[in-house]
């Protein structure tokens, strides 16, 4: 092998089709495995350029400037001190023994400073490892490190993979690497795309890979590069069409991840499958064919879709056929569905929840829906909305669970149940109810629209926390199996909205459970839950220290938390603000070492100028900061505060809280703890404190 300073390294795995949903994230790992690997030897700057190549059949990377010879390194080790390594000319055991593990005489030692003191030292020089040498376990190594779903074997070789590995293609420029792994050698050729390619791709040197590919293999390598492809053409297909595609979860990445040659091509179905509800036709072509349903401009389903196939033809209407006879038989099976479970009404199929357990601890789904219409309906007095209508969404809300298309597709669960409440005669606010309580569903999901959808959707999610919290499955690091977090955050998302008392809420759920059902300290329990899950929520918008002091008051009364955050940023800006967090401090320091219940304050007893002055202030203050506190001005009120720094200045410079006389110490300290008070109905100041 020719020895060039540096030259493009690739490596390509070629095996049978990989996992379609892990493709990405395999194709990413296996090139930063195989590069660190390369930088940490000193193969590649750490700044060089890397290309990850990732398709059905194959993983790849190509690493630029890579060095055919590892540098040499300088070693240099620190033995013991000259002071004390030698004794009458003779060396020292300590000595002795660092030569002898240098491999080395001690003659062969120079001397040095570690800094402190002069010390025997050996120098010497490594020589660069070539990269034939180590290749072979940096690839096996980055193969064992891959997010592999499952591994297996095949033929009658003990490797392990996560398919059959039939090639591996290892170049340094145009020479080829001999690497072994799997019991594969390193060679130059590969295999283009499985119909279109024919014949082996022989690769004259590594930076040609991916156009020889492209071009004589009709392989599009780069995942990046595939999935760019992929929506380029399905979004000039939508221009041609007039139409949207329907929003999807993933499968941009997964047919990204089937395709090596992407070729769009529309298809139709018989339009009679629109009297099924869209959700249905769209979960169906997405999750079982991969295809992308096509919406009208006003988000209405049309009777297109759009096919991504792996297949480039003069003549596709074979391949468009095949797909639309198969997504036939799916939409007739959905409609199947949809007919059958209309014969039943949806208050019929509640009574059958009493045999889907919901949990052992806590009883069936029809325990659940009975715990439901409870909260649901005390929750509904809170925010003035029709009770009986809260407690007939709740009583429904579970009912679809059994439905033949939920069944089918558990996505729908809510969804079905509004179109079968409509179908059923059932009012629109207890329909869209049964919807709309399962949101939000994920992070950014909107949220529940109207008072009747909101009760049953914090009924749902309260129900959830407080029963599984009770019975002891909290969640702990990253396990949530019943994603209490996810549900937490729904209900604060809401009650950051609603005039509702989140503690209060919290006792109404606990309630509705049978005694001894949730452990005590429950409510106490979640509401420390919530306002983690708060803090992690606010975060992204307040500083921390601003949140932990409005929480420090405790509010329950959440939809005046961004009020208060607002207000103590604006606190913030003032020039008292930080004189008056620091003052707040130093009082919180002094009454944390009052021993036993201050006396009331006494005005009597004031006699100093400046506490007199304070306490004028601070009856000045009272009423002023109540008013806007009932008015929730919570930033009038603590600019009021503002007047409070000349007075809190003078007293600290001139009163000595600790006076010898004990009446007038505690008269000091109630002063002081009137003045907390007051500054503290907003947020706890004393944290604004630097």
């Amino acid at each position: 092998m020719s020895n060039p300073i540096s030259q493009t390294l690739l490596i390509e795995i070629f095996t049978e089709e990989l996992p379609p949903k892990a493709l990405p994230k395999l194709g990413a790992v296996f090139a930063s495995g195989i590069f660190d690997e390369l930088a940490k030897l000193g193969f590649v700057a750490k700044d060089a350029e890397v290309e990850s190549f990732a398709s059905p059949r194959r993983l790849a990377v190509s690493i630029a400037d890579v060095l055919a010879v590892q540098p040499d390194q300088a070693i240099e080790r620190r033995g013991p001190a000259v002071a004390s390594g030698m004794k009458d000319g003779v060396p020292t055991p300590a000595l002795a023994g660092f030569a002898r593990s240098c491999g080395v005489d001690v003659s062969q030692l120079s001397q040095g400073s570690d800094g402190k003191q002069d010390v025997y030292v050996f120098s010497s020089v490594k020589t660069g490892e070539a990269l034939t040498k180590v290749l072979s376990g940096i690839i096996a190594a980055t193969l064992k490190k891959l997010p592999a779903p499952k591994m297996m074997r095949w033929g009658d070789r003990d490797g392990q993979f996560i398919r059959p590995v039939h090639g591996l293609v290892a170049l340094h420029g145009s020479d080829i690497v001999p690497a072994q792994v799997l019991h594969l050698e390193a060679g130059r050729s590969t295999l283009g795309h499985r119909f279109l390619s024919s014949g082996e791709i022989e690769l004259a040197n590594a930076d040609e890979y991916a156009a020889r590919l492209f071009d004589d293999g009709f392989v599009e390598a780069s995942f990046d590069a595939r999935r760019a492809l992929i929506a380029d053409q399905l979004n000039n297909a939508c221009l041609e069409l007039n139409a949207q595609i329907a929003p999807s979860d993933g499968l941009l990445d997964e047919v990204t991840a089937l395709v090596e040659w992407p070729v769009i091509y529309t298809g139709h179905f018989d339009e009679k499958f629109l009297q099924v509800p869209q959700e249905c036709l769209i979960l169906s072509m997405q999750q079982h064919q991969k295809y992308f349903p096509l919406l009208d401009q006003n988000g209405k389903l049309l009777p297109e879709f759009l096919v991504v196939s792996n297949l480039e033809t003069a003549d596709p209407s074979h391949i468009i056929h095949g797909n639309e006879r198969v997504l036939r038989a799916r939409l007739s099976d959905a409609e199947f569905f949809f007919e059958q479970d209309k014969k039943k009404k949806l208050e019929s199929r509640v009574p059958q929840l009493a045999n889907v357990v919901y949990h052992n601890k806590i009883g069936s789904q029809l325990e659940r829906v009975e715990r439901l219409q409870k909260i649901a309906g005390a929750i509904a007095v809170k925010l003035n909305a029709d009770v009986a209508d809260c407690k007939r969404a709740a009583y429904l809300a579970k009912a679809d669970l059994i439905a033949d298309m939920v069944g089918e597709f558990p996505e729908l669960q809510g969804v079905m149940g509004m179109y079968y409440a409509r179908i059923d005669g059932e009012n629109e606010a207890v329909a869209n109810a049964i919807e709309g309580h399962y949101h939000p569903r994920f992070a950014g999901d909107t949220l529940p629209v109207g008072a009747v959808a909101q009760a049953v959707s914090l009924a749902d999610k309260l129900e959830s926390i407080v029963g599984i919290y009770g019975i002891g499955l909290i969640p702990t690091g990253d396990k949530d199996p019943f994603a209490l977090r996810r549900a937490a955050l729904g209900v604060l998302r809401m009650v950051l909205d609603l005039p509702l008392d989140l503690k209060e809420l919290l006792s109404i759920t606990a309630e509705a459970f049978p005694a001894g059902v949730v452990a005590e300290g429950t409510v106490d329990g979640v509401y420390g839950f919530m306002q983690d899950r708060l803090k992690n929520y606010l975060a992204a918008d307040y500083p921390a220290a601003d949140i932990d002091a409005v929480l420090a008051l405790n509010p329950t009364l959440l939809n005046e938390m961004v009020i208060r955050l607002q207000a103590v940023a604006a606190f913030k800006t003032l020039p008292e603000a930080t004189a008056l967090a620091a003052a707040n401090k130093r009082i919180r320091n002094i009454l944390k070492k009052v021993e036993g219940d201050l006396p009331e304050l006494n005005a009597a007893l004031l006699s100093d100028e400046a506490e007199i002055a304070l306490h004028a202030e601070l009856l000045k203050l009272q009423p002023v900061v109540s008013s806007a506190l009932a008015s929730q001005n919570f930033t009038g009120a603590l600019k009021a505060l503002s007047a409070l720094k000349e007075p809190v200045d003078a007293f600290f410079d001139s009163v000595m809280v600790m006076a010898d006389d004990l009446a007038v110490r505690g008269n000091r300290q109630a002063l002081l703890a009137a003045l907390a008070s007051l500054m503290n109905r907003v947020a706890e100041l004393s944290l604004l404190a630097e």
